[in-house]
């Protein structure tokens, strides 16, 4: 396999918020492209004299061919230099919209949306890889939850602006807005960007992207055409999507650089947080299309009205995933995801419910936790699933994620549109008024986004419970251990061995009740620097160094910031007092609250990934929740160097 190389300068050379507007700005583009056209379906039929079963091919070809360039993505940004490989991507975009914009006949729209559709498909996954260069790891959740808002605000402003640009000039002046936008944020990338991806320089595999294709067009094209096409032709595509996917998934594990590294999806929290990931998109493909569908269509709404109803909806969104983003950074995902999801179970049905009978004021009020419930879940949750892998997984793990984002879509978009339209025909056939019928699809819609944001809030909680264990905050009397320069010869190389040999059992921790001042004197006289806090049933409820209290202390007295203070300070009363308050709190006052921790069943690899990026000198070892000993560096290097000589020896025997 080639090394790694790096044509430009590190991503820590350069400034990573000029870098993250090109991001966001690309990611906001890719996904304002999704439903921007859409909303001309009506003019585009009446000036190509095409029909309706005709025209949903713009929406359909679109989301298929953004899909199968997803996993070619992975490829190409570890392929070609981050600069050119960005310009050359969003100049797809500008190109597709010109030959759309200048399109005399249906057939060569039709060509300018696949060409948009191949630029979209890559631009969504290379921007996610530049964040995940540039962004401090501290500022993980915070940078996520600004791209997190721009794939909220793209298909939901989309809706809007073509609305505005439809009521004064025709549907080909959409194409020639974001051939605009597209040359905009092309120029942006060609003077901001530099060669931020380590190249790999892999080979592609010509069959593994024929399946990968054929699976995603198969599979995408039967939900697409179950509701409104032949519903023999929608299996026999599913089938044969669902077996190219099997055979695709067969030949990566035989590969030695496979197009998609699928090891990601056995890493049990990066696969519950793609799942939960695309339940929170499927809800605003389908709601954003449906409410204004149904406003239109049976309330008799303007476009433009039903499209500022969402306005409100949007913009709260677009303040709420930085929000969300600074929060998950502070205290993780296990607030966030289970209020989104609440969210948008409980007001989801209720839009459905009162839609009919609401004044669009109010409906834009109801609509609100909709939207922004699922600003509270992409950012974090994506977060919390990347930081789940190594650093050379995460192009892989992006890949992954971009894909599940273009299944979302079509998902979204067409089986609840089909469940409206189903219900509502079923209900006119048994001899509903037309309106009431369509309310009644809608309602069936909207209760059906219920049911997927109730498996979305079990999966939150199950989120929830694994971010307790491996969490991102560490005490920093710790010390650093310094990562594998290349990923290639990462930790993961360490031969198999099991934890429970190489830990530490007679392990010292502290009560969360216990005094200050006794977590001092057991520090003092067993001459260790920190200790896990642990409850009566041996669950970690915290760790408590040496540094916390130094920092508890230091917030109290700015004078004081070692243990020379206690000379410096020994005659000041001030300090006296204030050492005696200090020394008297509980442990659990200053603890640190998440720690970083390992299980029993980890292997080396994983065991040492999570000591380097989270800077430890130890880390708690559990299972099933229970603290069962503290794993040290110090064990794993002893062990790596008596293995290495162990397998020296028997080379030279």
């Amino acid at each position: 396999m080639s090394q790694p190389t790096s044509s430009g300068p590190s991503a820590k050379q350069q400034n990573p918020a000029a870098i993250l507007f090109v991001a966001a700005f690309a990611a906001f583009l890719a996904t304002f492209n999704e439903t921007f056209l859409n909303v001309g379906f009506a003019p585009i039929m009446e000036s190509l004299s095409v029909d309706v079963s005709t025209v949903q091919w713009l929406a359909t070809a679109y989301m298929l061919g953004a899909a199968v360039m997803v996993p070619v993505s992975a490829f190409a940004y570890r392929s070609f230099s981050t600069r050119p490989l960005f310009c050359a991507t969003t100049a797809l975009l500008v190109i597709g919209s010109v030959i759309g914009g200048l399109a005399p006949n249906f057939a060569v729209l039709l060509v300018g949306r696949i060409v948009q559709a191949l630029g979209t498909g890559m631009l969504i996954p290379i921007g996610m890889n530049i964040t995940l260069e540039v962004a401090p790891r501290e500022k993980l959740g915070t940078y996520m939850g600004i791209m997190g808002a721009m794939t909220t605000l793209g298909p939901s402003s989309s809706v809007i602006i073509a609305g505005l640009i439809l009521a004064v000039a025709p549907w080909n002046m959409l194409l020639w807005v974001f051939a605009g936008l597209s040359l905009l944020c092309l120029l942006a990338g060609a003077v901001i960007l530099r060669d931020i991806a380590h190249l790999t320089h892999p080979r592609l595999d010509a069959l593994s992207v024929a399946l990968i294709g054929i699976a995603l067009i198969g599979t995408l094209y039967g939900v697409s055409t179950v509701f409104a096409g032949s519903v023999v032709v929608a299996a026999i595509a599913a089938v044969v999507g669902v077996v190219a996917l099997v055979l695709f998934v067969k030949r990566q594990g035989t590969l030695d650089e496979p197009l998609i590294d699928l090891r990601p999806l056995k890493i049990p929290a990066f696969a519950v947080g793609v799942v939960a990931n695309m339940i929170s998109l499927v809800t605003i493909f389908a709601m954003n299309i449906i409410v204004p569908t149904f406003m239109q269509s049976v309330l008799g709404t303007p476009p433009l009205v039903a499209s500022l109803t969402l306005f409100p909806a949007i913009l709260c969104s677009c303040a709420a995933s930085p929000v969300a983003g600074r929060i998950y950074d502070k205290h993780g995902p296990g607030i966030l995801l289970p209020v989104g999801f609440a969210c948008i179970a409980v007001f989801s049905v209720l839009t459905a419910l009162f839609i009919a009978t609401a004044s669009p004021v109010l409906l834009a009020v109801i609509y609100i936790p909709v939207i922004c419930g699922s600003a509270l879940i992409i950012g974090p949750v994506q977060s919390f699933a990347l930081s789940k892998l190594p650093p050379q997984m995460n192009p892989h793990g992006v890949t992954v994620m971009s894909t599940g984002f273009q299944i979302a879509g079509c998902f979204g978009s067409s089986v609840f549109t089909g469940v409206y339209a189903l219900v509502g025909a079923s209900s006119a056939a048994a001899g509903a008024a037309a309106a009431d019928a369509a309310n009644s699809g809608m309602v069936a819609a909207g209760i059906l986004v219920g049911v997927f944001a109730v498996v979305g809030f079990w999966l939150a909680l199950w989120i929830r419970r694994a971010a307790q264990q491996p969490a991102v905050a560490a005490s920093a009397g710790e010390g650093a251990a310094s990562a594998p320069a290349d990923g290639n010869a990462s930790a993961s190389a360490l031969p198999a061995a099991t934890l429970a040999a190489l830990m530490k059992t007679d392990v010292y921790t502290v009560s969360p009740s216990t005094p200050v001042v006794e977590a001092m004197e057991l520090f003092a006289s067993k001459g260790i620097s920190g200790a896990p806090v642990v409850d009566e049933n041996r669950r970690v409820t915290g760790f408590v160094s040496d540094g916390d209290i130094m920092g508890c202390l230091a917030d109290q007295v700015p004078a004081f910031k070692t243990s020379w203070s206690f000379v410096v300070e020994r005659d000041n009363a001030d300090f006296d007092a204030t050492l005696r308050k200090a020394m008297a709190l509980s442990v659990s006052e200053i603890a640190t609250k998440r720690v970083i921790s390992v299980n029993v069943s980890d292997d080396l690899g994983e065991v040492a990934r999570v000591l380097s990026e989270g800077h430890l000198k130890k880390a708690p070892v559990l299972e099933n929740g229970v603290m069962v000993g503290i794993i040290n560096r110090s064990n794993i290097t002893r062990y790596a160097i008596d293995r290495y000589h162990a397998d020296l020896a028997a080379q030279t025997a």
